[in-house]
Parts: structure tokens; C-alpha cells; sequence
């Protein structure tokens, strides 16, 4: 199949370079590949992944028929100051595919090399960053959330030398490229850098583009597109968040350059999921402040979209805001609406921040428990979550605002509340202590946790007997409390 280069883009394709500099070591690599993007997006049979020109086409060692490698200039907001120019500094672009659903995905190699966006970097990543956004992007897709997929991962034994913690320690490290798809990779940043360089027409050339490609229900001949265009955002940048809390993710690096025009999740990072609730969580050690923790993601997500659009005032409404409830109330089970919802939900949050109570398997177990006991307190063992729940004092309170809650609900029994709840609470996260144990094996040639997380992290909302043999629905180890992540990679 041949892809489409961006020879569309035309009036910006000045902003939008050429840079075919790839490092791929063709002596000694390991690939991973995503079936589901294979043969669903790509129409790719599962054979070809044993093709030698595949693999150097997802590598950088090659280009697809009919691809122009680009790279995109952006600007940003860096944990709340203006970072001037940016842009893609190890992701080449390659072109575009429409498959035979009409589905039309960009393909990026990121880690790739050197591009005119690099300034001071290499160009390249490193096998731990590549194998969390591999694992993550596939992970985030089947817990339902818009996000950016992955197609392969490729490791070399090509060195990349990186200060994990920016301490002066030095490492040497495997490169790594991988293989991504996204509707877009237009980012709030595409727009800043246009605006703050003054360049007008070509800010008014660029959204043009933007609306007709990607917002087609919007007419340009509105005199309103602009506004209308900006509203959309609003509304999906506010339900992208509301998905994130309700699944426990932290992105880690909330900056202008890293938020989707199309309202997916990209560019990740040191994100991480959360264990023990506590709505100040921040996964990147390079955060010192919090300003991207994990309660703060929706104040974070109104500040971009304020420079998105400086001179609209207060974006997320009331209906958009409650986008966040709705989530949440699913979660519980709750059908219909009813005054104290908001409630309810507010003071099981605050019951898991004083006991540190496990976020994801709290739900998932309540998605289990019955009725009966709940209301006797006969929380099995096996709930281990719950049973951190249990030795708060006021947990029995919320138990009976819960049980009344759920009578309310006529004509709905234990076993359909169960069912329901189970089909949105996940039993399995990309936790760190999990990505981080298929990395250490990974780094020995071992990737045989990486293909047992890509099989369970697809559907991660059904228990899976070597999911659970390997622990990942069990407390967390100790250690894992010990792992920090960053941004280098």
C-alpha cells in the first residue's frame, strides 16, 4: 500500500520540514508489533512482520512507498512560561494511510534521529520510554479513552547515553524507535508558535486546514468557524480529562506542546497510573511543584485551553464539568441522576485519600461486592482494596448513603449494577512497577513480559488467568513505591 505524503499541506509547508536522518542498527534488533493496529488500521496481515523490508520501514531504515519524512514546528507553554519554539525533535513524519474503512491515520517514527527541532538532543529514544508509551497508548485505547496507538516497537543494540535524573549520572542505554498512529498531531503549541511570531496568514491558512480536515461538521463558510472550532475543543479537551481521572492517569508533562487539537492523548511521557488515591499524585520526578498532578489535570486543562483562545473567559462550563460525575457515576453503578450523586461520589474519594486506598482496584472490587456485603461488612480478603476502605471510621457512613443510592434504582439488581460497573472500572493499569518489570527484562533480550502486558492490557476490563498468576490485580509490591520516572528518554 502507499501512503499519501502531506504535499496537501501547501501554504505552511514552510513550517514543516525535511529531515531523513534514521539510526537503525540492522545488526541486532527485537520488534514488537500491535495485531489490532496491524490487521484493523494498517490492513496488514500478521506474515509481514517477519518481512525484512517491514521491519526497516518501521525502524527508520527505510521509507514507504510514496513517503516524504517531515517534521513539525510548535510552540508551547512548559509548566506555565512561554518555551518559544520547539517542535519535533526525534519524531520524523511519514505520511498519512486511509484503509479500507476510510479511516485516514498519520504515521510518526519517534526516536528516529536528529531533525532541525533537536537544538541540543540526538534525536533519539531510549528502550524505557519507548516500551511505556508502546504499552500505554495500546492500554489507554482498550480502557476506552482517545488516545494517540501504537503500531511496533524496535530495539536495537545502538547506544544512547541519557542523565535519567539530570544528577550528572550518565548511562548508556539501548535506542529504540516506535511506531505511532494518530488521526493528527496538531497540538495547542501548532497554533501559540503562529500567533506569537505574529504570523497571521498562516495562522488563518493553518486552522483552515485544520476545520476542513478535521472538524468537517463545522461549514467554512461560517463567519463563526473560529469560535465554533475553539468550542469544540473546550468540550472534548474537558471530556479527555474527565476520561483520565476516571481511569486513575496522570499524564505528567500537561504542557501546550503535549495537548491534542483532535482531543487524544499523546506524547507520553512520566505519566503514571494511581495506586493509592491521593489527589496530589504526580508521577514525574522532574515536577517539584505538582503543578501536573493528578488533581490539578482539569485547572491545568482550562489554563491551556486559555491560551488556546486568550480571549475567552472562563471555557468549561457547568455541562462540562459534570462530563467528570457522569464518569464517575457510571463507576458506581448509578443510574438516572439524583441530587446527592455528587456527593456520594466526593466522600468515597476523600474516605480513599485518607486511607490511601488503592484507586483502580476500589472500584474494580466494588464492582464485585454485593449489596449484602456491603451491608453487613463481610468484605472478603481477596478485596484488598475494600479492606483498606473498611478500617476508615466513617466508611459504614458511606456505605448506607451508597445502599440507598442504589434502591433508588428501580427494576436494577445486583447482577446488572455488577455487570455494569465491571464494564467500566478496569481490573488492569499499566502500572509502573509492571512496565518497569518488562523493562528490566526487556534490557536482557527478555520480552516476554512486554508480550504477556500487550495481551492482558487489551482487554483490560476481563480477568485473565496469567494476568493474575503474575499479580498484576494484587497489591502492589513494596518496591514499587520506590520507582521514579522522568522526562528523559
Amino acid at each position: 500500500n502507499t501512503m499519501k505524503s502531506y504535499s496537501k499541506y501547501n501554504g505552511i509547508i514552510k513550517y514543516i520540514t525535511v529531515p531523513p536522518q534514521y539510526f537503525f542498527c540492522k545488526c541486532c534488533f527485537h520488534i514488537c508489533v500491535f495485531q489490532d493496529v496491524l490487521r484493523n488500521i494498517l490492513d496488514l496481515n500478521e506474515s509481514v512482520i517477519q518481512n525484512e523490508e517491514f521491519v526497516l520501514c518501521v525502524s527508520g531504515g527505510k521509507l514507504f512507498p510514496g513517503s516524504i519524512p517531515l517534521a513539525h514546528r510548535y510552540g508551547g507553554h512548559q509548566f506555565g512560561y512561554w518555551a518559544g519554539q520547539l517542535g519535533d525533535g526525534r519524531a520524523h513524519f511519514l505520511g498519512e494511510y486511509t484503509n479500507r474503512k476510510g479511516e485516514r491515520w498519520e504515521l510518526q517514527l519517534k526516536g528516529s534521529g536528529k531533525t532541525p527541532y533537536s537544538r541540543s538532543g540526538d534525536g533519539r529514544a531510549v528502550i524505557r520510554s519507548s516500551v511505556r508509551e508502546f504499552l500505554c497508548s495500546e492500554a489507554m485505547h482498550f480502557l476506552g479513552v482517545p488516545t494517540s496507538r501504537a503500531l511496533s516497537l524496535v530495539v536495537s543494540e545502538e547506544p544512547v547515553w541519557r542523565d535519567l535524573f539530570y544528577n550528572g549520572n550518565v548511562i548508556k542505554e539501548r535506542g529504540a524507535v516506535v511506531l505511532r498512529l494518530a488521526r493528527s498531531w496538531f497540538r495547542i503549541g501548532s497554533l501559540e508558535i503562529l500567533t506569537r511570531t505574529g504570523e497571521l496568514d498562516v495562522l488563518r491558512t493553518l486552522l483552515d486546514f485544520i476545520i476542513e480536515e478535521y472538524f468537517k461538521s463545522i461549514a467554512m463558510n461560517d463567519p463563526d468557524k473560529y469560535v465554533v472550532f475553539f468550542s469544540r475543543v473546550v468540550n472534548e479537551t474537558a471530556h479527555l480529562i474527565a476520561h483520565w481521572m476516571s481511569v486513575g492517569f496522570a499524564h505528567g508533562v500537561c504542557n501546550t506542546d503535549n495537548f491534542s487539537l483532535l482531543s487524544i492523548t499523546i506524547d507520553y511521557g512520566p505519566f503514571g497510573f494511581m495506586e493509592s488515591y491521593d489527589p496530589n499524585f504526580v508521577p514525574n520526578t522532574s515536577d517539584d511543584e505538582g503543578r501536573y498532578s493528578i488533581g490539578a489535570q482539569a485547572n491545568v486543562g482550562l489554563f491551556n485551553l486559555q491560551k488556546l483562545l486568550e480571549a475567552l473567559k472562563p471555557l468549561l462550563t457547568s455541562d462540562q464539568l459534570s462530563q467528570f460525575h457522569e464518569l464517575f457515576k457510571a463507576k458506581l453503578g448509578f443510574l438516572g441522576n439524583q441530587e446527592t450523586d455528587s456527593y456520594v461520589i466526593a466522600f468515597l474519594l476523600k474516605l480513599m485519600e485518607d486511607t490511601g486506598a488503592d484507586f483502580t482496584m476500589t472500584f474494580r472490587q466494588l464492582s464485585g461486592v454485593t449489596m449484602s456485603q456491603l451491608q453487613t461488612g463481610s468484605i472478603p480478603p481477596s478485596m484488598w482494596a475494600l479492606s483498606d476502605l473498611l478500617s476508615h471510621e466513617y466508611f459504614r457512613d458511606w456505605v448506607q448513603l451508597y445502599l440507598k443510592r442504589l434502591s433508588r434504582m428501580e427494576s436494577d439488581s445486583d447482577a446488572a449494577r455488577q455487570h455494569r460497573m465491571q464494564g467500566v472500572n478496569p481490573r488492569y493499569v499499566l502500572r509502573n512497577w509492571m512496565a518497569e518489570s518488562a523493562i528490566r527484562k526487556a534490557e536482557k533480550n527478555d520480552f516476554s513480559e512486554v508480550a504477556l502486558l500487550q495481551k492482558t492490557l487489551t482487554e483490560p476490563f476481563v480477568e485473565q488467568e496469567e494476568a493474575e498468576r503474575a499479580g498484576y490485580s494484587s497489591k502492589p509490591p513494596s518496591w514499587a513505591q520506590q520507582l521514579r520516572v522522568s522526562c528523559s528518554s
